[in-house]
């Protein structure tokens, strides 16, 4: 069998001389790893995308996370922190809906976990820094020590993370928004000991969702409960 294609979602990045389209590179090789799949990147490019002819060229869609955050307007809100990617906005949006509607998978990681929460009708929040669950780092930690952030999460019986990797698990926490509330149609699948949802699921006709607050990509080579995340996304890809 041809393997998988997968599209890789990019940010529209600002600062230099010129704008630039790019994702951080533990997104695209840990699903090339583990999901066995070839990757190719999706530029956020609205007005010069048709999304239903890409749907069709693509297996399945990987929502990245970024440190952009979504633009409140788009789920009803009237202020919220930046910075902000309105065209990322606008091409995973887009583009995520035109792959369910082709039955092809859409994951997401942080920002692509809100992305698809908003996608489904739910709204976002921003946490506050003194909560009962640290969800971030402190400001002026190194990257990693940013990922060494962790805290646990209850898994939902007879759920799809639950079903492979039991009752509980350890993730790291890097963002500073999370969901306010669940989008329609969309299943929890794990909860932060204060109460967050931090991974859900859907099945949207043939095509499944599956979307993650925090980033298994970061640690795929060396942890089996985000390995297990890349493996589900190739094997789903194939069509099981």
């Amino acid at each position: 069998m041809t393997r998988p294609l997968l599209g890789v979602s990019c940010c529209l990045r600002s600062g230099g001389p010129e704008p630039v389209h790019g994702v951080i590179d533990r997104y695209l090789r840990a699903p090339a790893a583990h999901a066995d799949c070839d990757v190719v990147l999706v530029p956020a490019l609205p007005g010069l995308t048709d999304w239903a002819a890409l749907a069709g060229r693509l297996d399945g869609l990987l929502l990245t996370g970024s440190p952009s955050n979504m633009e409140p307007w788009r789920y009803g809100a009237s202020a919220g922190d930046g910075p902000f990617d309105p065209a990322r906005d606008t091409t995973t949006l887009a583009l995520g809906d035109a792959m369910l509607r082709a039955g092809k998978p859409v994951f997401g990681i942080c920002r692509g976990f809100q992305e698809l929460n908003v996608a489904f009708g739910g709204t976002l929040q921003t946490l506050p820094s003194d909560g009962p669950v640290r969800h971030h780092a402190p400001d002026g930690a190194s990257l990693e020590e940013m990922f060494a952030q962790t805290h646990p999460v209850s898994l939902t019986p007879g759920g799809i993370l639950a079903t492979a990797l039991g009752d509980a698990i350890t993730v790291n926490s890097v963002h500073y928004q999370a969901v306010a509330t669940l989008g329609q149609g969309l299943t929890v699948e794990a909860v932060a000991p204060d109460g967050l949802v931090e991974a859900f699921s859907a099945q949207v006709g043939a095509a499944q969702v599956l979307a993650v607050q925090w980033h298994p990509e970061w640690d795929a080579d060396r942890n089996p409960a985000s390995a297990w995340f890349f493996a589900r996304l190739g094997q789903v890809l194939r069509g099981g």
